[in-house]
């Protein structure tokens, strides 16, 4: 099999490479964000890919470019030089078009949608403010345009048999991507798959949410969008609402079994989370 180099920083793109190590396909490089500091003490925390990495003692050369000049370079770096393909997860950043032509064989995208259904920074989000019972993963080469290139691979996923918060369904969706990968980089690296491009005409697109898209109306606002906002939009940038003028936020919700919904979790202005019974709409 060809070898390759791994993008990508956060928890969805940990959970992908973990599958991808433990089914023997491990990149040769993993490029990943900086370190930065975190909570209260700012310690300075590597990204969970690199985490991973480290704390597992893995032979993996680690690479983490902070500019777009130092990502630029990074074609130069003699163990990408030798290396066929990328394969990008979560990763934050705008990959140069120079570098994707440097991989004789491109860069393989990941999305956590049916591309090219939701296109851009929030798949995941979107699918479950708009309810769907359909979702999935695919696998696709990068090009210039934004989750635009053509299409590799597949895999849809039913979710309208649970109650999906954002945690839950990001982990099924990286699962379902790990999953593709596995079937199809074998394949690719031997160019025995045909990449079929994406339908413009059925093309959708997603924003990255603001503190705003989170403000609730307990009282005026279908039950139902309350519920998937406060499953899609936690833990950023949250949901909210006032309270007797107090910013009160919305933590977590369940579906009753007689199809009500209540606010199980909540967070007042000043304290900390806490136990609630708010049943949908509150009058």
């Amino acid at each position: 099999m060809s070898s390759y180099a791994f993008f990508g920083s956060p928890v969805f793109a940990r959970i992908i490479l973990e599958k991808l190590i433990a089914n023997d396909l491990a990149p040769e490089v993993l490029i990943c964000n900086p370190d930065k500091p975190f909570g209260r003490k700012r310690i300075l925390t590597p990204p969970e890919t690199k985490k991973y990495i480290l704390e597992n003692k893995l032979p993996i050369k680690i690479l983490q470019p902070e500019t777009k000049d130092d990502l630029v370079k990074i074609s130069e770096i003699s163990e990408i030089k030798k290396l066929k393909f990328g394969v990008v997860a979560a990763y934050s950043k705008i990959i140069p078009q120079s570098l994707i032509d440097s991989f004789p064989q491109g860069i393989i995208g990941t999305h956590p949608s049916l591309l090219p259904k939701y296109r851009g920074a929030s798949p995941i989000q979107a699918a479950i403010l708009g309810g769907d019972k359909i979702t999935g993963a695919t696998l696709y080469l990068l090009d210039r345009e934004m989750d635009h290139g053509p299409i590799l691979a597949q895999e849809s996923m039913d979710i309208s048999d649970k109650f999906w918060n954002y945690s839950r369904l990001q982990e099924a969706l990286a699962d379902a991507c790990a999953n593709a990968l596995i079937r199809t980089i074998p394949l690719f690296s031997e160019d025995k798959i045909v990449p079929e491009m994406q339908d413009e005409s059925k093309a959708t697109y997603t924003k990255k949410f603001t503190t705003e898209d989170g403000f609730v109306d307990l009282a005026n606002e279908d039950p139902e969008i309350i519920a998937r906002k406060i499953l899609a939009l936690n833990p950023d940038p949250g949901t909210y609402t006032l309270i007797k003028t107090k910013r009160v936020k919305l933590l977590d919700v369940s579906k009753q079994p007689d199809g009500s919904f209540v606010i199980t979790k909540i967070q007042p202005e000043g304290k900390t989370p806490q136990p609630a019974a708010l049943k949908l709409p509150l009058k």
